[in-house]
């Protein structure tokens, strides 16, 4: 059941216009949509297990700028990967019950085999392959319900960074489960984008040269040559 709402938003429904979205109602995707479409200003809101979030409005050191910096490591990535196609912001219908709007996603074009597509009207529909989000802490959504949403519909790869706990978690999808992946290493190598190399500590540290050094080195591996070609197919 919806919960409760303001005087204002009952008078808002009484009069035929449609109520916000606020953080805590829970909604059809239907519904959802409906709502967020008739908002022009609000720049973000997610359907999560049938509950609506909607963020604070976002602060630089904690979110902005780790978020910048994920989208140029996977930017780079891209740009030399034919068949691969990366997003930020982009909002995603997973199943009636889910539509986030993760920070950053890198997904393998439909057309040469990727398991998500773009609907009509422009959106990702279905789960694409590797979701990156920027959380403050643990106690962050991201790594609950969200965790779970993404694990169930399939996204193969799914990376948290915790930026106030300088903490960075790269889960794998294995038999259904995710597992996390050894963090406490120089280098993380992705499984489903050869190629995709990320310094983890240089990361946290904010040496972005480091960390676009390495993503390069990882482009000239010879296994990311075998993908782009395996991708060309």
């Amino acid at each position: 059941m919806v919960k409760a709402r303001s005087s204002h938003a009952q008078s808002s429904s009484a009069n035929g216009s449609l109520p916000p979205l606020e953080s805590g109602d829970r909604l059809t995707r239907q519904e959802f949509e409906r709502r967020y479409h008739a908002m022009p200003h609000l720049k973000k809101a997610e359907l999560i297990e049938g509950v609506v979030y909607v963020p604070s409005p976002l602060r630089f050191e904690p979110h902005a700028e780790p978020h910048g910096q994920l989208i140029t490591w996977l930017g780079v990535y891209q740009a030399m990967t034919g068949g691969v196609r990366m997003g930020d912001n982009p909002t995603v219908r997973l199943d009636l019950d889910n539509e986030p709007q993760p920070d950053a996603v890198l997904l393998i074009s439909d057309a040469v085999g990727g398991q998500s597509r773009l609907s009509s009207d422009g959106y990702i529909e279905g789960a694409p392959e590797l979701v990156a989000e920027v959380a403050a802490s643990s106690a962050a959504y991201d790594l609950y319900d969200k965790k779970n949403a993404y694990r169930r519909n399939g996204v193969q790869e799914y990376i948290v960074w915790q930026v106030l706990d300088q903490k960075l978690d790269w889960f794998v999808l294995r038999g259904g489960e995710y597992i996390a992946q050894e963090t406490n290493v120089d280098i993380i190598r992705s499984e489903g984008f050869p190629g995709l190399w990320l310094a983890v500590t240089a990361l946290l540290d904010g040496d972005m040269t480091k960390v676009l050094a390495t993503v390069q080195e990882g482009i000239r591996s010879p296994e990311h040559e075998a993908f782009v070609q395996r991708l060309r197919i």
